[in-house]
């Protein structure tokens, strides 16, 4: 038994090694094969699946509504910008600054925000979003005001040959990568395993020891350190920033590409980026007029057809196939019935009158029979 799990596990590696490197082999071959503003839209999708990633630690596994999260990742888009625009440093030395800056705003929304739950956490996280566009717009001598700032985007070396998009794509992508996998190993920590006991049952998980208020402070911290990565990455592909495009539609968005690509998944924030990216101007393209209205629609049919988000309907898809080609299959005879003689068509022999099965009933009140009768 011991080695027949081992052979499996064995097996089930391997399928997950060969996954990742024919995942990673497309992810490297992509730009070279698509246009430049395809490339863009891919970069795009990369900086999305890092927020998302960041906010499915605090929804998705934590257990808290957040719909703030935009203000995050604005705060690590103008960290980078302003490090750029007015100290001239280099990007990769603004990658670290943006994730501590937000890893410590989290942290300190955390606390007050321990002694909210539910709808409460929401509005409040709500209005966090809401009040930093009008504030950035007043910052003007810092932030550019309602003109916003434009920075260089990241150049590629002369040894690489390649395009700008092409390096920029590149680095979004190693970035992203990293992130993704600390998030993957986060939540396969002790810290994961006490998100989700804190998701699940409060009472039980301070009972059995999880500090409520640490965990939940810290899941603010991690998911806004997620989000400055996001924007600072977001601040290298698009090399401009203004208040206007981190309004609190950017966190509803969010959000609604979480729900989407599947809450507590691992693969969900990839699909909600995806989703997020793409159906939008899917949605333009339909309906010029009220695109916001398509976009409506949309999300509302695939949470019609995928209820659990798009990560689980890959799953629900081969069980439904599983159970049909199995309802389709000749049922397997048991050994037991393998193992007995086939039965004739012949007649079984009557049962003798000893037989308790053929015995005929008596009468209620009659005398019993003789040894004569």
């Amino acid at each position: 038994m011991r080695t027949m799990t081992a052979v499996l596990d064995r097996t089930r590696h391997a399928r997950l090694a060969l996954t990742a490197l024919l995942a990673a082999a497309v992810a490297l071959a992509v730009p070279f094969y698509f246009a430049p503003f395809q490339v863009f839209q891919l970069s795009m999708v990369l900086v999305y699946a890092v927020a998302l990633a960041g906010l499915n630690l605090l929804v998705g596994f934590g257990g808290q509504i957040s719909l703030g999260h935009g203000a995050f990742f604005a705060a690590g888009a103008y960290t980078a910008a302003i490090m750029l625009d007015r100290f001239d440093t280099g990007h990769l030395a603004t990658l670290p600054v943006a994730a501590a800056a937000c890893f410590l705003l989290g942290l300190g929304f955390g606390v007050p925000a321990l002694r909210l739950r539910g709808l409460y956490l929401a509005l409040v996280t709500l209005s966090l979003a809401v009040f930093l566009p009008p504030l950035l717009k007043r910052l003007e001598a810092v932030t550019g005001g309602s003109m916003g700032l434009t920075v260089a985007k990241p150049q590629p070396p002369a040894w690489s040959g390649l395009a700008e998009d092409q390096w920029t794509y590149f680095v979004v992508l190693a970035v992203a990568a990293v992130a993704l996998l600390l998030a993957r190993n986060l939540l396969r920590s002790r810290v994961g395993r006490a998100l989700l006991a804190v998701r699940d049952h409060e009472s039980a998980a301070e009972v059995m020891g999880v500090r409520l208020s640490v965990h939940k402070t810290l899941a603010f911290a991690w998911s806004a350190m997620f989000a400055g990565v996001a924007g600072c990455l977001y601040t290298w592909v698009i090399g401009f920033v203004s208040p206007d495009s981190f309004s609190f539609v950017l966190s509803i968005t969010l959000l609604a590409g979480l729900v989407v690509g599947g809450l507590a998944s691992l693969y969900g924030p990839l699909l909600g980026a995806a989703f997020v990216m793409y159906v939008p101007s899917v949605a333009q393209d339909l309906s010029e007029a009220a695109p916001g209205v398509v976009f409506g629609l949309l999300i509302i049919a695939v949470m019609f057809v995928a209820p659990t988000g798009l990560a689980g309907l890959a799953s629900r898809a081969g069980g439904a196939l599983a159970r049909r080609r199995a309802r389709a299959a000749p049922s397997d005879r048991s050994p037991l019935a393998r193992s007995a003689p086939e039965s004739t068509s012949e007649p079984s022999a009557p049962p003798t009158p000893a037989d308790p099965a053929v015995v005929e009933a008596e009468p209620v009140g009659a005398p019993p029979r003789t040894e004569k009768e």
